[in-house]
């Protein structure tokens, strides 16, 4: 007990050493505060727009639409490429009618108009 008694001694010689003690104590709550405060602003700010937070996922979200429409359109297109094809492997007018127009053919006493190739846009502007 004797170094309990010159402890209590030491303080009571010194009181501003008390008063500085409870300073410390009450900055300490003060830090203790602040710092969990940053600490939820920081994850509040993470969720938000981290790697992986609300920002990335609304990206994520309208990617994926854009994709599935995407994807429909070209199902949509495959699906009339492959009526195309099989109507062609098939159907002997759509083989006549597809020869008529990328070949030009006629039957004998048909006239054929062929409408003369537009210029292209480049070449017009440099007229300009």
């Amino acid at each position: 007990m004797p170094n309990i008694d010159r402890l209590l001694d030491f303080i009571a010689r010194r009181p501003g050493l008390l008063h500085a003690g409870e300073r410390v104590f009450a900055a300490r709550r003060k830090l203790a505060t602040w710092g969990m405060s940053l600490l939820v602003v920081l994850l509040g700010f993470h969720v938000v727009f981290g790697v992986n937070g609300m920002v990335a996922y609304h990206n994520k979200r309208a990617e994926k639409q854009k994709l599935q429409q995407d994807v429909l359109r070209l199902q949509q297109e495959n699906d009339r490429v492959s009526r195309r094809v099989r109507e062609l492997k098939t159907n002997p007018k759509a083989i006549e009618r597809e020869a008529r127009e990328q070949l030009k053919y006629a039957r004998s006493g048909e006239v054929v108009y062929v409408a003369p190739e537009l210029p292209q846009n480049s070449s017009t502007a440099h007229k300009r």
